[in-house]
């Protein structure tokens, strides 16, 4: 799947140039001159990769990087740059950068950045979609069938959470059958790794 490319360069030519080569490999582009506006509209944009200049007016593309760390976007970012800033190059890769491209930009450096960047959305909304549905599954249970679920996970027997629980072995083993329904699982280990996934996604 293909995901959308964000280009935030203060420089007509460069964008000009860098739309005109993606356009030609299908990368679908969206462009920003302003680093302001895209910090201003990105909450509304959908996740894609990053190709940031690192030196341009007003604000750099270190402290665009810095801001959108603490807005919570955590998007693979390529950094471009007109100076051999080495400095400014590990700053960039500490906020997160995947690469860091020298003006002027060789082309087949910037395709094969961005299909790493491509992959690395893809992966992490695949990542996300999978805790989003965990999440959904364990919010679905009771309070009571969650306590079973957490001593099914920690291995102990239907008779032990039963008496741990005070409950009827019975009662237990109804418990055990909504777990199975909701969770689509009857497997100690598949219910394990959901609890666990749970506490690691409070």
């Amino acid at each position: 799947m293909s995901h959308p490319v964000y280009l935030v360069d203060d420089d007509q030519a460069v964008r000009d140039a860098l739309e005109l080569l993606l356009s030609t490999v299908d990368i679908t582009v969206q462009s920003f001159a302003d680093p302001q506006r895209f910090l201003a509209t990105v909450s509304q944009l959908e996740p894609g990769c990053i190709i940031m200049d690192i030196r341009m007016p007003w604000v750099s593309g270190l402290k665009v990087q810095e801001k959108l760390l603490e807005l919570g976007v955590n998007w693979p970012t390529i950094v471009i740059s007109g100076h051999g800033d080495i400095e400014a190059c590990r700053r960039a890769f500490r906020n997160g950068a995947i690469d860091f491209l020298s003006k002027p930009v060789d082309e087949q450096d910037l395709i094969d950045a961005i299909q790493k960047g491509q992959e690395i959305v893809e992966r992490r909304l695949r990542e996300q979609a999978e805790k989003d549905e965990t999440l959904a599954l364990l919010a679905s249970l009771t309070p009571r069938e969650k306590e079973v679920l957490g001593r099914v996970a920690a291995g102990f027997t239907s008779k032990e959470i039963a008496e741990g629980l005070g409950l009827s072995p019975r009662t237990v083993e109804s418990h055990r059958a909504a777990l199975g329904a909701k969770l689509g699982t009857t497997s100690q280990a598949e219910m394990t790794r959901l609890w666990l996934e749970g506490r690691e996604y409070p």
